[in-house]
Order: C-alpha cells, then structure tokens, then sequence
C-alpha cells in the first residue's frame, strides 16, 4: 500500500537521540507513512543501532555528503504524495503529521506546513530563547510568515511537511554558502508559494551544544545576512531602491551586502540626534520622518532590539506605510 506521508531523516551521528526521534514517527496517529533515516556518514552507529521492527522504517545510506544532499537523496526514494522532513533530535508529537495533512487539505492555496514547537534542553529555557519560541509560535498565516522572512527562518525546518509537486518545483535543499533550509523557504517565497502553520503545537524542538546550527559556519549570523541581501535584491525587491533604517552594525552589514547584490541604497534612517545629518557608508542619515514620506523607496528596518519592531512598525503604521509593501525588517 503507498503510504500518505514519506518523512525524510536525515542523521550523522545522531548518538542518543536518534532512537526517540525514530520512535515518534513511528507512533504517529497517522499509521500510513514511511520513514526513511538516511544515513550521512555516520561514525557513530546510531542508525545501524536503532532498534526498529516496523517495516515501515529504511535506513538508506547518503549517496553525497552533507544534510541538503542527505535529505535530496531520501526524496530520491520517497514514495507518498507528501513529504516530511523530521531531523534526528527533535521528537514529533503524536498528532504531529495528522494535524498537519489536514491543515493542507484544507488550504490547498499552501505549500508547505510548518508547525508550533516546543523548545527544550538539558537546561531551563532562558529569556531569549523563550522570546524566540514566542516569536516562532505567533507567525502562523501565509501573510505574516512572508513579512517575517526575512528576520529569520519563521518556519522551524524539522516541522517542514511539502506538497510533494512543491517540493519538486523546488528541487529539494540545495547545499550553498548559507542555511539549507532558509535557502529553501527563500527561494520558496521567490516563486510565490505560500507557508503556513496549524494552530497546535507538533514538535519538542531539543536545542544543545552539538546541533548543526552551533557548529557549522554557514549558520553565522553574517551568512544568514547574506541570503537575505540575496533574496531581496533578486526576488523580493527587483530594481527597488533601498533605505536602510539603523545605521550600527547590522544596518552597515545590510548595506554592504546589498550593494555587493547589485541595490541602490539611498541612505540610513537614524533616531540618535547626533547621527542624524551625517554621513554613512558615504550615504546620508536622515531622521525617522524621511521614512514617513512617500518616496518610492522600500525601507528595510535593520534594528533586532528587544522591542524594537513593535515601536518602529507603529511609528510607520501611523503614518499609512504598510508592511511588506513599504517596509520589511530583516533584522
């Protein structure tokens, strides 16, 4: 029998967590799927460790290296109409993929589903990692999802469920210089497809030391900048000119990748008085009341202080610029 769902695992050394992850798929509600760990190279043996009975589980080794490819190569292999993808040290609750199928079947206008999580470690949560979860879980409509896209990833990858013909318009995760995952949500949104997610929550998202986020380099924060120059400057912002509002670091960072893509910047906005009528980037500085103006240009808010966003969307909002079509942040 096809099954409904193929979900996609991809490990390299998956060590203690692997067995919990494999066993909360398995004990999904919805029984018709199939799991397929594909193994990237592990040294470990945690997959040939598994202890599995269930027919519907396949261990398939990696044909190429790395998680993009790993991931490229259960696809390969997949056999249901929808595409999980699960990573080997989260655990799926049980309705996770029943909850999720459903959400699709129901908005057949979205592409991808993503879900709310559950963040938890070996220690307490601490503040930022409360306020990102809160963050995370609030963006569950297409249209608030594509306005977030370019702060950071809105959908957690290891919630990911694709319409199969989705994900073959895309051509599964492509291994490049910045995250596999927010390449793929990016060019997503690049061809117009639609994300979003199920009211409840679907996956205990475990964070640690070990996770690929902390340990491999295209993760950086400087990385995650330079997908996003790239995407606004060859997607979302065709020959579009540029304000950047914060002139610190990040806005500096911004505006050189952007510049390096190919934008036009037309200046900064700052609130500090004494930056205002200066010069940046050999760009001028103006104060919040040029980004109050019709001008043409898109103003990309590069300020990520805690609450930050809430004071500057409303600043903008009261004086009629809309977000996503006057303003985005990416910060």
């Amino acid at each position: 029998m096809r099954p409904e769902v193929s979900v996609i695992l991809p490990v390299r050394n998956g060590g203690p967590f692997l067995q919990e992850a494999v066993d909360s798929i398995l004990g999904q509600t919805l029984g018709e799927l199939e799991l397929l760990v594909v193994d990237d190279h592990s040294s470990d043996g945690a997959p040939q460790a598994l202890e599995v009975s269930d027919p519907r589980c396949r261990i398939v080794p990696a044909t190429g290296r790395g998680v993009a490819r790993a991931f490229n190569c259960g696809f390969e292999r997949a056999a249901a109409p929808w595409i999980a993808r699960m990573d080997a040290d989260d655990i799926a609750l049980p309705q996770r993929l029943e909850l999720q199928l459903d959400y699709l079947r129901r908005h057949p206008d979205i592409d991808i589903a993503g879900g709310r999580v559950e963040l938890f470690a070996a220690e307490p949560l601490r503040g930022g990692n409360r306020h990102y979860q809160r963050w995370l879980n609030s963006l569950r409509h297409p249209e608030a999802i594509r306005r977030a896209l370019f702060i950071e990833s809105p959908v957690p990858n290891p919630t990911a469920l694709f319409r199969r013909a989705s994900l073959e318009r895309l051509g599964g995760y492509r291994d490049g210089e910045w995250p596999e995952d927010y390449d793929l949500y990016l060019r997503a949104d690049r061809l117009g497809m639609r994300m979003g997610k199920p009211a409840e929550t679907v996956l205990r998202w475990r964070d640690h030391s070990s996770r690929l986020t902390r340990s491999d380099a295209r993760y950086g924060r400087r990385r995650f900048q330079q997908a996003k120059a790239h995407f606004l400057v060859h997607g979302r912002l065709p020959d579009q000119p540029i304000i950047i509002w914060g002139a610190g670091p990040t806005g500096r960072t911004m505006h050189d990748l952007l510049v390096a893509e190919g934008a036009s910047v037309e200046g900064f906005i700052e609130v500090h008085p004494r930056r205002v009528g200066g010069v940046k980037r050999g760009k001028p500085v103006w104060s919040p009341a040029a980004a109050a103006e019709p001008h043409g240009c898109m103003v990309l808010v590069a300020v990520g202080a805690r609450g930050a966003r809430a004071e500057i969307r409303a600043f903008l909002e009261r004086h009629r610029r809309r977000e996503g079509s006057d303003f985005l942040f990416v910060a």
